[in-house]
Parts: C-alpha cells; sequence; structure tokens
C-alpha cells in the first residue's frame, strides 16, 4: 500500500492548530480584545509567508485574475475561523468551544456530498458517529463543565460558526487552484484573510501600536499555529484526499488541543478525556484501514 504524503500533510496542520487555543487563552488573559489579536496575528502570518513565499522564489504560475480571487476568499475562511473559534473562547470554557468547533466533521462531509455528490462510504459514517462520540467523552462534559455554565449566546453562535468556516476552509482549499505552487496559495490565502480581518475591526487598529510585548507574543503564537502553519499543510495535503478523508483527518487537533491545555496551560485532563481522546484516534485509524480493505474483501468475495 503506497503511503499518501497527503495524510501525513493535513495531520500535521491539524495538530499545529490544536495549540492556538493556548496563545488565544493566554491573550485573553493579558487584556488583549478579539480584534486585537486577530489583528495582530494575520499581519505577522501575512508577512512571514510573503516574506518566505518570495525568498524562496515560488512560482506564480497558473495564476489567473479568476483564481487569484477564489484563492482569496477560501483564505477568508481562515480568518472567519480563527474570529469565531476565538470568540467562542471568550464566552465559554475552552472543552465547549472546541466541540461546538468540531461539528465541523459531518459539516464538511454534508458539503461533499452535496456539492461534489460523493456518498459517504459506511465505514467513513461510523468513523463520524465514533468521533462525535470521541469529541463528547474529550469535553468533559461529564464531569461538569457545563452544568451552572450562564447562558452565553454569543459564545454558541460563534462556536457554530467557526465549524462551519472551518469546514468550508478545508473542502475549498482541496478544490481551489491547486495546480498553483503551495507558498503562492498560501500567501494569497492568508491575504485574504487579512483584509477580512482589517476591514471587520478596522477601529480596533490604532489599539495595536505601539505593539507591547504580551501582544506580539501571543499574535506570534497564533499565527505560526494558527494561520501560517495549517493553511500551508492543508495547502499541499488536501488536493492528494478525499474531502471527507481530510475532515477525519483533522480530528487529530483535538487531543493534541487537550495535550497542549495539560502540559501547558496546566489543566487537568480527566480519564474520560484521555478515553475520548483513543476513541478520535481509533476512528481515524479505522477509517483509513477500513477504506483500504473494503475493496480487497469484496474482491475475494467474487472471486470466491
Amino acid at each position: 500500500m503506497k503511503f499518501n504524503k497527503g495524510i501525513l500533510f493535513i495531520l500535521i496542520g491539524a495538530a499545529c492548530f490544536g495549540f492556538t487555543p493556548v496563545f488565544a487563552k493566554l491573550g485573553f488573559s493579558h487584556g488583549y480584545s478579539l480584534g486585537q489579536i486577530n489583528i495582530v496575528q494575520m499581519m505577522i502570518s501575512f508577512l512571514i509567508l510573503w516574506s518566505f513565499t518570495l525568498i524562496k522564489r515560488s512560482s506564480f504560475k497558473g495564476l489567473t485574475k479568476k483564481n487569484v480571487l477564489q484563492i482569496m476568499i477560501t483564505g477568508c475562511f481562515v480568518g472567519l475561523t480563527s474570529i469565531f473559534y476565538y470568540g467562542a473562547m471568550q464566552y465559554l470554557p475552552t472543552s465547549l468551544a472546541i466541540i461546538l468547533m468540531f461539528q465541523f466533521v459531518w459539516i464538511g462531509i454534508l458539503l461533499e456530498w452535496v456539492l461534489v455528490k460523493i456518498k459517504p462510504k459506511p465505514i467513513t459514517i461510523l468513523s463520524i458517529v465514533l468521533i462525535l462520540i470521541g469529541v463528547f467523552f474529550a469535553s468533559n462534559i461529564l464531569n461538569g463543565d457545563i452544568n451552572g455554565l450562564p447562558v452565553k449566546g454569543y459564545g454558541y453562535v460563534f462556536g457554530v460558526l467557526s465549524a462551519f468556516t472551518y469546514a468550508g476552509f478545508i473542502f475549498f482549499s482541496g478544490k481551489v487552484a491547486v495546480n498553483v505552487d503551495v507558498w503562492t496559495r498560501t500567501s494569497l490565502m492568508v491575504t485574504g484573510s487579512t483584509f477580512l480581518v482589517l476591514i471587520l475591526f478596522i477601529r480596533e487598529i490604532p489599539s495595536v501600536m505601539p505593539l507591547q510585548g504580551d501582544l506580539l507574543g501571543t499574535a506570534l503564537g497564533v499565527s505560526l499555529f494558527g494561520a501560517v502553519l495549517p493553511p500551508l499543510f492543508f495547502a499541499a495535503g488536501a488536493p492528494l484526499v478525499s474531502g471527507g478523508v481530510a475532515n477525519i483527518l483533522t480530528s487529530i487537533e483535538l487531543p493534541i488541543a487537550i495535550l497542549s491545555a495539560s502540559l501547558i496551560l496546566s489543566e487537568s485532563v480527566t480519564p474520560e478525556q484521555w478515553i475520548g481522546t483513543a476513541i478520535i484516534l481509533a476512528a481515524i485509524a479505522l477509517n483509513e484501514l477500513g477504506t483500504n480493505l473494503l475493496p480487497k474483501r469484496k474482491y475475494r468475495n467474487g472471486e470466491g
């Protein structure tokens, strides 16, 4: 069985995204606003990606006015996901914000079914069910994270919206201008995100200057792990796998988020959370191994 590099790229990209809650929470603890964190995050991401793209002399072959616009619009999903995801964390516990965003799993499969007419295989549906069960345990709901939680309507809305925008980014990043150089495409994606964030938070632009050390550190963290590395790895890996498989693979983000919160923020991790993490990893393995084994079984049965 030939190894698919796209699987590795998507796993790395999703794992990077799992560290963003740590930096976002640190930023909020220092008193910075949602707009300030997103503005500096996108500006730093813009500078880092375009610097590497120009230094590497990446190819601009295959770019047209049409697909440049498409790439930038796809990149807007990155900016929207950051806004909604971090916004949910302002009102809700991190575990609840994560479980809301993780609805992107079934949303992404639904997008592929509706837009590309690819019906999910039974093994994929089973994997999705297992992942959602794992998310239920890993989000620590059973230990009362939601009990007594004040009703925070904005947090729930932001969390659900982050699921839709994240699923949209994963879906379209594997469909738009896939022949264009990965660095060039990722830089254009972040350009779209940067324009969007600056427009939405235009009134807060003056408040980020002069740039303070705590804000810079927070922004560097969320930039690298939220807006630079994930789009770069997704841009390289998404065209090599189906959208449904990509959504399954990105579920690795949840166990990474739990581990990072435990090791860096010293948050306690319950046995139920570890059980949920194990279920999610098992679901990923089931989807990948099952998809490859089922056709062989059918072939053997046909022979018999």
